[in-house]
C-alpha cells in the first residue's frame, strides 16, 4: 500500500467519524470521549464494556448506533435460569409435510447480532458466561457438530 492510499484511507476514516459524530449528536449529548472508544471497537471488531448508573442513556446509546450504522442489533438480559442455547442457538426438528422428511435446522441466537447488549452478565452460570465469552472471542458458534459464524 503506497503512502498516497494510506493517506486517502485516513481521510476518508475522519469523514466518516465527523459524520457519524453529527448524526449521533441529534440523539446523544456529548460524551465523546465513549463514542470514540465505541467506534475503535468497531472498527477493530473489538468489544467495549460500559458500566454506569441506571439513567445513563446506555441503551439509548448502544441502540442508536447499530441504527446509524445500519447493524444488527441484539440485547440479552442475563438471568440465574440463562441457558448457553439461549443466546448461542438451538437446533430444532423440523418437519417437510410434503415428504416427511425430518431434519434438524439451528435457529441463530441474539449473540449473532452485530453489536450486542448484554446486560447483567454477573447473574447467569458460570457455563453461560463461558458461552458468551467463546462466542465473543472466536466469532462463531459450534453447534451439532457445525461452526456458525
Amino acid at each position: 500500500m503506497s503512502t498516497q492510499n494510506d493517506a486517502q484511507l485516513v481521510q476518508q476514516l475522519e469523514q466518516f467519524r465527523q459524520e457519524f459524530m453529527d448524526e449521533i449528536g441529534n440523539v446523544i449529548i456529548g460524551q465523546q470521549n465513549i463514542l470514540d472508544h465505541f467506534l475503535i471497537a468497531l472498527i477493530c471488531k473489538g468489544h467495549t464494556l460500559l458500566v454506569g448508573v441506571p439513567g445513563l442513556a446506555k441503551t439509548l446509546l448502544i441502540k442508536s448506533m447499530a441504527e446509524l450504522l445500519d447493524l444488527k442489533f441484539s440485547r440479552i438480559q442475563f438471568t440465574p435460569d440463562l441457558m448457553p442455547s439461549d443466546i448461542t442457538g438451538t437446533e430444532v426438528i423440523e418437519e417437510d409435510h410434503a415428504t416427511g422428511k425430518r431434519e434438524f435446522r439451528f435457529f441463530q441466537g441474539p449473540v449473532f447480532g452485530n453489536i450486542i447488549l448484554a446486560d447483567e452478565i454477573n447473574r447467569t452460570p458460570p457455563k453461560t458466561q463461558s458461552a458468551l465469552l467463546q462466542a465473543m472471542q472466536e466469532h462463531n458458534v459450534t453447534a451439532g457438530g457445525q461452526t456458525y459464524t
